[in-house]
C-alpha cells in the first residue's frame, strides 16, 4: 500500500493517539502503528471485538514491539514469581499498569478463550493486579505473560515481586469485628427496649432474663471487637504515652464491669446497648480511616525500578539470569532502554546512559570503553556489553538507599491534633472523676462509685475519636478526586502546617513528555519536506515533534533509510543525503552542549543548523510562586544551572535555587532548614530525592503515572493536578479547622452529659441516646462541612 498523509487526521482505533500515515488499516479501521494494529488482528480473530464496545480507544499505545520474556523460562525465577505450583497447576498475580477501564476487566478475564490451557483470569481493579490459574503442561509462565503483552497488558515484573518486600496490607480482622460488634448492638438495642418504655413489677423476671442476655452480648463486642483498644492503650502506657485508645479503652472497661455488677447484683440493666454501640462506632470510624489508597504503594524503593533478570553472555551464548545469582565477572548484554543493575565496566558499544532517575540530570552522558558505569543508568543508544564489578547489593545505587541518612526513622513528623488533645483530655477526665468520687465517697460510697464510673462512661471520646478519621475520610476523597494521594489521614494536618516548600526541577516541575522544540535554522520549504519525509519514518519521540512542528507537508519517496539508536537518521531523499540527529552522527567526535537536547541537520554535507528542544514547565508554577510571602519556596536541582535565567521569575531571588545538587546535598539542606524551625515539605519525582523526601515533615512524589515508580513518599501528586497545589494546601487548613470545631461539638455533648454524671444519677436511657446523637452530629457536620469548603476552594 502506498503511504500517504491522512487529509483528515483520525485517532487510533486501538489506543486513541492520532494516526499521522494511513500505513496501517485493518476492516476498515485505521491505527497509528503496527504494534495496535496487532492487538487488533489478535482480538479479532478470537473474535474479542466486543473489547472496543464498552470503551472508546481502550488499549494502549504499542510503540514496543520487542519481547523480552526469556528470562521466564528460567526455573529458578519462575519459582520465586510463582504464588502456588504443583504437578499441573500454577497460580500467579500479576501487576499490570495499563488496566484502566472496563473493557480491560472484560478482556482479562476472557484469557481462556486465548489458551485453554488457562483455567481462569480474576483481577483486582484497585490494585490493578491479575491473578491467572493456568496448566504450566499446555502453556508456560513466558507464555502467558507473551499472550498479555500480545493483546496489549505487558506486566510489570520488578526486583520487588521477588524479594516480595512490597507494602504488605495490613490483613487485621477489622471487618469481622465491626460485624459482630454490629450484631451484638441491635441484639442489645431489641432487648433494651423494654427496659426503656418501663417494666412493671410482675416483669422483673424478664427484667433479669435480658440482663443475662444482654451482658452475654456484651462478652465478644469487649474481648473480641474492642481488644485493639486495650492492647492499644497498654502498649502506649509501656512508652509513657496517653494517646486517645487510652480513654476510650478506660470508658470500655468501667461499662463493661458497671453492667455485669448491676446485673448481676440485680440493681440495674446496666450500660450494654451503650458499650456495644459505642465500640461499634469506633470500629466503624477505624473502617473509614483505614480506607485510603491500599492500591497505590507509597513505600516504594530501587528493587521497583529493576528487573527480574538480565541477559548474561557466557562463552558467546546469551541466557538469562536470576539478579539475585549475577555476580562479579559475569559479562552481560544491555540492550536500548534497559537498566544496568550492577555498577559495571563497559566492554563494547556505543553507551550513552540517561542517569536522569538517580541523579537529576536530565542530558544522557556518554561513556568510553573501559569506564565504569554504576547502576541505575538507562541505556538510551545501541546494546552494549559489560562486565559486572559488584554484586546489586553492593552497587551504587543500592548503597544509596541502604545509606543510613536515607533510611532514618521520622521522628521529627508532626503531632496530630488527636495526638495532642488526648494527651490533656485523659489527664482532665480522670481529675473529673475522681472529684465527683470524693465529693460523694463520704456522704454516700455508693453514690461515690456510680458518679466516678458515669463520668468515666460520658466522657468517654467517642465523638472525638469519631471526628477526626470521618473529617479526614471526607478529605481525602476530595484530595482523591484531584489526583492528590495522601498515605493516610495524618498527612492531612502536615500539610496544613507546612510553610517552607522545596521542589525538585526535572520530572516535578517539568512535564516528563513536553519539551518545547525551537529552530535554529533558515530551511527553504524543499528542505523542509526533505526533513519531514525523513522524521516521517522514525517513532522516536523527538521526530515525531519535528514532524508536529513542521506541521502537514509533503511526504517524498525515501531510496535509503536509516537509523542508529541514540544517534539519528541517515536517509538518501530524492538524491539528497540526509543526516539528523546528535553531533556525533554528523560530524563524528563532538562535544554536544548542555544548555539543551539538540538534533542537528545536515543535507548533502551542508550544516543548516539544529532543533532545540527546551524543557516545559508545568502549568501552575505562576500559581506557585504567588504563595509568597505564606510561604518560602526553593528549587533543588541535579541538573546545572543552564535554566537559571527562566526560573529565577518563579522564585524571585537566585540564592532561592541551588543546582547540581547530589542526593546526599538535597537531604542535609532540608535538614538544615528544620532547624531553623522550618515546616518543610519536598516535592520531588526521582530516586535522588528519595532521602530529601524521607528527611522533610512532607514528602510528595510527583508524577505522570501514580502507577509508574515513585520514591517512597507520604503522598503522591499527579502531575496533571500540579496546579492545583495552592488550593491543597488552603483546602488542608479549612479541614483542620472543621476537626477542631467538631472537637468543641463533641466537648459540648461531653458537658451536657457530664452535668449528669458528677451526680451519680446517669440513667442508661440518657447514656443510651447521647452516644449515638452525639455520634450523628459529628458524621453529619463533618461531611457537610468538608464538602462545602471544598466547593469554596473549587475542589469539587
Amino acid at each position: 500500500m502506498t503511504e500517504t498523509i491522512p487529509a483528515v487526521k483520525t485517532n487510533c482505533y486501538h489506543c486513541g493517539d492520532e494516526c499521522e500515515t494511513n500505513l496501517y488499516i485493518a476492516d476498515d479501521k485505521q491505527f497509528c502503528c503496527q504494534g495496535c494494529q496487532n492487538v487488533y488482528q489478535i482480538l479479532s480473530g478470537s473474535g474479542l471485538c466486543s473489547y472496543y464496545q464498552y470503551n472508546d480507544h481502550p488499549g494502549a499505545t504499542r510503540d514496543k514491539l520487542d519481547k523480552r520474556f526469556e528470562y521466564l523460562e528460567e526455573p529458578s525465577i519462575i519459582n520465586e514469581l510463582l504464588d502456588f505450583h504443583d504437578d499441573h497447576l500454577s497460580i500467579i498475580t500479576l501487576y499490570i499498569p495499563h488496566i484502566h477501564c472496563s473493557s480491560c476487566l472484560w478482556l482479562l478475564e476472557q484469557l481462556n478463550r486465548f489458551n485453554p490451557g488457562i483455567h481462569y483470569a480474576r483481577i483486582d481493579f484497585l490494585k490493578k493486579q491479575l491473578v491467572v490459574r493456568f496448566d504450566h503442561q499446555k502453556i508456560s509462565l513466558r507464555g502467558v505473560v507473551e499472550l498479555l503483552f500480545d493483546i496489549g497488558y505487558e506486566p510489570l515484573i520488578s526486583l520487588q515481586d521477588v524479594i516480595k518486600k512490597q507494602q504488605k496490607t495490613t490483613k487485621g480482622n477489622l471487618v469481622q469485628r465491626i460485624a459482630v460488634a454490629g450484631f451484638c448492638f441491635g441484639n442489645v438495642m431489641l432487648l433494651s427496649f423494654p427496659e426503656y418504655l418501663g417494666l412493671s413489677a410482675f416483669e422483673q423476671t424478664f427484667r433479669h432474663f435480658f440482663g443475662y442476655v444482654n451482658l452475654a452480648f456484651t462478652l465478644p463486642v469487649v474481648f473480641f471487637s474492642g481488644r485493639e483498644y486495650f492492647t492499644s492503650a497498654w502498649n502506649n502506657l509501656r512508652k509513657k504515652v496517653l494517646n486517645i485508645d487510652f480513654p476510650l479503652a478506660l470508658g470500655i472497661a468501667v461499662l463493661f464491669i458497671r453492667t455485669a455488677a448491676e446485673v448481676l447484683t440485680h440493681n440495674g440493666a446496666g450500660f450494654a446497648d451503650t458499650l456495644c454501640g459505642l465500640v461499634f462506632f469506633l470500629l466503624v470510624g477505624k473502617f473509614v480511616q483505614h480506607k485510603t489508597y491500599h492500591h497505590i504503594s507509597f513505600e516504594r524503593d530501587y528493587r521497583s525500578f529493576f528487573p527480574v533478570a538480565v541477559q548474561i553472555l557466557d562463552k558467546g551464548i546469551e541466557k538469562p539470569l536470576s539478579l539475585s545469582e549475577l555476580r562479579p565477572g559475569h559479562r552481560i548484554l544491555i540492550r536500548h532502554n534497559e537498566i544496568i543493575p550492577a555498577d559495571a565496566i563497559l566492554l563494547k558499544g556505543h553507551a550513552l546512559i540517561d542517569f536522569s532517575f538517580v541523579t537529576g540530570e536530565s542530558v544522557p552522558v556518554g561513556k568510553t570503553l573501559g569506564e565504569i558505569i554504576y547502576a541505575g543508568g538507562r541505556q538510551t543508544s545501541e546494546s552494549i556489553e559489560l562486565e559486572v564489578i559488584k554484586p546489586v547489593s553492593q552497587s551504587y545505587l543500592t548503597q544509596l538507599w541502604n545509606n543510613e541518612a536515607f533510611t532514618r526513622k521520622q521522628d521529627n513528623r508532626m503531632r496530630t491534633f488527636n495526638e495532642t488533645v488526648s494527651k490533656y483530655f485523659t489527664v482532665i477526665l480522670i481529675l473529673i472523676a475522681l472529684s465527683a468520687l470524693l465529693a460523694w465517697v463520704f456522704v454516700d460510697p455508693r453514690r461515690g462509685i456510680d458518679a466516678f464510673t458515669a463520668v468515666l462512661i460520658v466522657a468517654c471520646p467517642c465523638a472525638l475519636a469519631l471526628s477526626t478519621p470521618f473529617t479526614m475520610s471526607a478529605a481525602l476523597s476530595i484530595f482523591d478526586r484531584n489526583l492528590f494521594y495522601l498515605k493516610n489521614t495524618a498527612v492531612v494536618e502536615q500539610l496544613a502546617k507546612i510553610d517552607t516548600i522545596v521542589l525538585d526541577k526535572t520530572g516535578t516541575i517539568t512535564t516528563g513528555n513536553g519539551r518545547n522544540a525551537e529552530l535554529q535554522s533558515q530551511l527553504s520549504d524543499e528542505q523542509v519536506r526533505l526533513i519531514y519525509s525523513a522524521c516521517a519514518n522514525s517513532m522516536h519521540p523527538l521526530s515525531r515533534m519535528i514532524c508536529r512542528y513542521f506541521g502537514e507537508q509533503e511526504r517524498l519517496p525515501v531510496s535509503y533509510y536509516s537509523e542508529t539508536p541514540g544517534q539519528g537518521i541517515t536517509a538518501r531523499i530524492k538524491g539528497s543525503e540526509l543526516r539528523i540527529g546528535s553531533g556525533k552522527l554528523l560530524f563524528g567526535n563532538y562535544h554536544e552542549s548542555a544548555e539543551m537536547t539538540r538534533v542537528h541537520l545536515m543535507i548533502d554535507g551542508q550544516y543548516l543548523g539544529y532543533f532545540g528542544f527546551k524543557h516545559e514547565y508545568r502549568p501552575g508554577m505562576e500559581q506557585i510562586s504567588a504563595l509568597e510571602p505564606n510561604y518560602q519556596l526553593f528549587l533543588l536541582s541535579g541538573d546545572q544551572d543552564q535554566e537559571k535565567r527562566e526560573l529565577i521569575r518563579y522564585f524571585g531571588d537566585s540564592e532561592r535555587m541551588r543546582f547540581g545538587q547530589s542526593p546526599q546535598q538535597k537531604l542535609d539542606f532540608i535538614a538544615n532548614l528544620q532547624q531553623q524551625g522550618k515546616k518543610v515539605m519536598m516535592l520531588g519525582d526521582g530516586l535522588n530525592d528519595s532521602g530529601a523526601l524521607r528527611q522533610s515533615d512532607l514528602g510528595v512524589a510527583v508524577t505522570d503515572n501514580v502507577n509508574n515508580f515513585s520514591p517512597g513518599s507520604d503522598a503522591i501528586l499527579d502531575g496533571r493536578s500540579f496546579d492545583k497545589l495552592p488550593a491543597f494546601l488552603r483546602f488542608s487548613k479549612d479541614t483542620v479547622a472543621i476537626i477542631h470545631f467538631s472537637f468543641l461539638i463533641s466537648l459540648t455533648y461531653n458537658i451536657i452529659g457530664l452535668s449528669y454524671a458528677v451526680t451519680g444519677k446517669l440513667s442508661p436511657l440518657i447514656a443510651a441516646v447521647l452516644m449515638p446523637l452525639s455520634t450523628a452530629t459529628i458524621i453529619s457536620f463533618t461531611t457537610l462541612a468538608t464538602h462545602f469548603t471544598a466547593k469554596r476552594r473549587k475542589l469539587l
